[in-house]
């Protein structure tokens, strides 16, 4: 088949929410992410999923590929995320707001304090945020974002609002930039997102028109925002379809919004 569509897998967190519509149907559970799988053995270039927050993510960091080769496995994670809903006062942190050495780091980590360190940004939909390898970052609640990264799930948590969870504070302070980032993506043409490990873009398709989406662009097809056909297939916001790189260009018709990705 051209397009396979992956499955969604409900994973349950304690700052989740219960609330998944347009995307799923809600659920007795509070849902924080859904990954999307591949059929059989099918290994995907890249790892997606959409998160619904009710409350805050810890404040966490990321290692890179030398790290994660060192102690973990193959691949470290840079990330991205891409806003689908938003209420008001929604906000995500990315970076620090001024150079921090690693002691006080360390300290804020202990004492809270850390989460004034950070450099917190309005949240809004349509929004995009850049989240390399290192970068300390936090996810407000009230969010339904797209997670687009590298196939890897090692996550090093600072601070957790003092939930009984493991915090990595050490292991954190190896691989954390301490220093600001300019996380809010600039869009060119309909380009989101273009670094070492992934190209991520969106196309918004108006009914009844069709596009044929150019070969480079095949990888991960997502659909966020209303309903029509991907080469025939029925399509709606929540589904992501997988394109193989020999598959030849697709049709698609509106009206919807879907973000592409491709690896690198």
């Amino acid at each position: 088949m051209p397009l396979e569509q992956l499955t969604p897998r409900f994973l349950e967190k304690v700052w989740g929410s219960e609330r998944l519509e347009p995307f799923f149907a809600s659920r007795n559970a509070k849902i924080g992410e859904v990954w999307f799988e591949g059929p059989g053995p099918l290994e995907l270039p890249l790892l997606v999923k959409f998160l619904f927050t009710s409350d805050k993510l810890s404040v966490q960091v990321h290692p890179g590929d030398e790290y994660a080769q060192r102690h973990h496995s193959s691949r470290g994670k840079t990330e991205m995320w891409h806003v689908l809903a938003a209420e008001p006062g929604a906000q995500i942190a990315a970076g620090l707001r001024e150079p921090v050495p690693a002691e006080k780091l360390r300290e804020a980590a202990r004492s809270g304090e850390i989460e004034s360190l950070l450099a917190w940004h309005a949240a809004a939909p349509g929004d995009t945020f850049f989240i390399p390898a290192g970068t300390v970052h936090a996810i407000g609640g009230g969010l339904v974002l797209c997670e687009i990264q590298q196939r890897s799930d090692i996550t090093y948590r600072l601070y957790d609002y003092g939930r009984p969870r493991e915090l990595h504070i050490e292991e954190s302070l190896e691989v954390a930039r301490r220093e600001p980032h300019a996380a809010r993506a600039v869009v060119h043409e309909d380009v989101l997102v273009s670094c070492e490990y992934f190209k991520v873009g969106r196309r918004a398709i108006a009914a009844p028109e069709k596009v044929a989406i150019p070969r480079e662009h095949f990888g991960l097809l997502i659909v966020i925002q209303g309903e029509g056909l991907l080469d025939g297939s029925p399509a709606h916001a929540g589904q992501v379809w997988y394109a193989r790189q020999s598959t030849p260009p697709i049709v698609v018709s509106g009206p919807l919004t879907l973000l592409w990705a491709i690896a690198r």
